[in-house]
């Protein structure tokens, strides 16, 4: 399974991408807030900043809803760097631009997925990856690692080509469930991707060896 981190924090970036695991990057305007990077030619410009740390796909959001607006945005961020991966909204529009963009060979990440029927139509439509969002099926009592089997099975009946990104990753177990059912990409927060190389029997095992070294050599 891929592993992209959920942030436009650099230093976050950087962190993750110095342990060796790190595949990708997801952001969004939400996130580019967050950070306090307002305007487009600051937001543009990140965009490149964290391109040149990793070697990998990034996707950049579009903010227009209608065909033409997601196709003009889309290609001028597609054009930004080799790496970009133009994020798309779940919409009937946003199917229209994914179609276009698979034809001129510009790689896409269909957003805000909730069901099974959204993630086939962005399949059919030639997206490269889809975003179902776990947490927030979580947070309205759906199950979302129920919706990630469904689309698995969905993509293996008709060997579609579009990724399965777990999106809206809150935590380490989330994590590993998603790598359980087949998800071909996981995006989250640095803290979940660290927490997986924790445990308490490490731990102890660990101040356990390194004290009985410091008694043989005292």
């Amino acid at each position: 399974m891929k592993f992209f981190i959920d942030t436009a924090n650099l230093d976050e970036i950087k962190e993750a991408n110095a342990l060796g695991i790190l595949d990708g990057v997801t952001t969004n305007p939400s996130l580019m807030a967050k950070e306090g990077i307002t305007g487009e030619k600051n937001i543009l410009n990140h965009y490149i900043d964290i391109c040149n740390i990793v070697d990998g796909p990034v996707s950049a959001e579009v903010i227009s809803t209608d065909f033409e607006g997601i196709v003009r945005e889309g290609e001028h961020l597609s054009g930004l760097h080799e790496n970009i991966v133009v994020k798309v909204p779940m919409i009937l529009e946003g199917i229209k631009a994914i179609k276009y963009f698979s034809s001129k060979g510009i790689k896409t990440n269909c957003t805000l997925i909730f069901s099974a029927g959204q993630a086939l139509i962005a399949a059919k439509a030639g997206a490269t990856y889809i975003s179902p969002f776990l947490g927030r099926l979580d947070d309205i009592s759906v199950n979302g690692l129920d919706l990630i089997a469904q689309i698995r099975q969905i993509y293996d009946n008709y060997a579609y080509d579009t990724e399965i990104l777990a999106a809206s990753v809150r935590h380490p177990m989330h994590i590993i469930h998603c790598a359980e059912i087949g998800s071909d990409v996981m995006t989250g927060p640095l803290k979940a991707i660290k927490a997986l190389a924790n445990h308490p029997l490490t731990t102890s095992g660990l101040e356990t060896f390194l004290a009985d070294h410091a008694k043989g050599n005292s």
